[in-house]
């Protein structure tokens, strides 16, 4: 059952929940990470010494395991190493971007979902919520889902365009880089029932009339704006 996220633009998304396989394999991944930085610390401490002391453990070792998961979610966009490898992420049921408070309501209620009894409570709560959702993505109001594709590099860059490019919505400036994100997001998925409804908001924003169909409409206003932003309305 797809997960669907309605944007504060009342864009409606949809995206494929992560699996609980894929999220068992990502821990995997992770705690694989745990065990070679473990190797790596021991090593270290077998090198230096008594020198090194508690605070080398607490440091080096400790800190670093227990906040492992906050960290890389915030720092990585949702994703753990183990989340990169399997191409899943966290993401907020809202539409916007999850942020440190939500990581960290997460990572607090990991210590019940995954650390008592080994995982089971998580593994229970994911396979009997609809959303994919642990107790920890209940309390934050995000869930797992899988990357439709990678970002390439021009999902990044500007598509190129000629310089006699003819604009043909000039209102579409009135629209935000929010918006434009959101037009971009929509094209990528294809869905035919998102293309229309995100079609419909831009013309109610921009006041813009016109009877392309909804993919060539965006696609439109996608290089008008784009055109517009960058070399000026002159």
């Amino acid at each position: 059952m797809p997960v669907q996220i309605r944007t504060s633009q009342n864009v409606l998304l949809e995206y494929e929940p992560a699996s609980l396989g894929d999220r068992l394999v990502a821990t995997l991944l992770d705690y694989l990470i745990f065990f070679g930085w473990l190797i790596l610390a021991g090593y270290v401490a077998n090198a230096g010494g008594r020198a090194l002391g508690n605070y080398f453990w607490f440091f080096f070792v400790i800190a670093p395991f227990l906040l492992y998961d906050l960290l890389c979610e915030w720092l990585l966009n949702g994703q753990s190493l183990g989340k990169l490898a399997m191409s899943i992420r966290v993401v907020k049921f809202d539409g916007s971007r999850p942020g440190l408070g939500d990581y960290l309501i997460r990572w607090l209620f990991r210590l019940i979902d995954t650390r008592i009894l080994n995982g089971v409570v998580a593994m229970v709560a994911v396979a009997a919520n609809e959303q994919g959702q642990r107790l920890g993505d209940i309390a934050a109001g995000t869930t797992v889902v899988k990357v439709k594709a990678p970002i390439t590099l021009d999902d990044v860059l500007h598509r190129m365009l000629p310089d006699d490019h003819v604009v043909q919505f000039p209102d579409v400036i009135a629209l935000s880089d929010r918006d434009m994100n959101i037009v971009r997001d929509t094209l990528r998925t294809r869905h035919p029932l998102l293309l229309v409804r995100a079609t419909e908001r831009v013309k109610s924003v921009t006041g813009i009339s016109s009877p392309m169909p909804a993919d060539v409409f965006l696609q439109t206003v996608v290089a008008d704006h784009q055109f517009m932003t960058t070399r000026g309305t002159a």
